[in-house]
């Protein structure tokens, strides 16, 4: 009587060895909405590329007991119509922001050894606009 044989198996390659030969990058993005603590602060570069700072709050927790969180962003925009619709927010704008997050460390002064998070925007949509003079304006969404 012949002995019988189980089939062997096949090895079947990994798949992440097939796509990709380094590992993936860190991530540290971060989507936030709130509004505008104060309007925005323009400083021109001679590249062309403005940087623009703001802070903007964010609330959480019930009614009651809410707390709000305030977040430093800077945005490096291109000079435009972009740039100019968005120096036109005031204090109270409803933004929706995307970026990524950036340790800064920096020394006080008594000389001690300090960081700060802030965030890169890249992406910014605007949900509720309100003009430089705190008046309400069109809702209307822009990027």
């Amino acid at each position: 009587m012949a002995a019988h044989r189980l089939p062997v198996p096949r090895r079947i390659p990994l798949l992440h060895r097939t796509f990709t030969t380094t590992p993936p990058r860190p991530v540290a993005k971060i989507a936030l909405v709130g509004r505008l603590a104060a309007d925005p602060e323009l400083t021109p570069t001679s590249s062309g590329q403005d940087i623009i700072k703001y802070a903007i709050g964010t609330t959480s927790g019930p009614r009651d007991n809410r707390q709000t969180s305030w977040w430093k962003v800077t945005s490096f925009t291109p000079e435009g119509p972009q740039r100019d619709n968005f120096m036109a927010l005031g204090k109270g704008s409803l933004l929706y922001v995307e970026g990524s997050c950036a340790m800064n460390k920096f020394q006080d002064r008594e000389g001690n050894q300090q960081s700060a998070m802030s965030i890169i925007q890249r992406h910014i949509e605007v949900l509720d606009r309100r003009n430089g003079d705190g008046g309400s304006g069109s809702g209307e969404p822009e990027s």
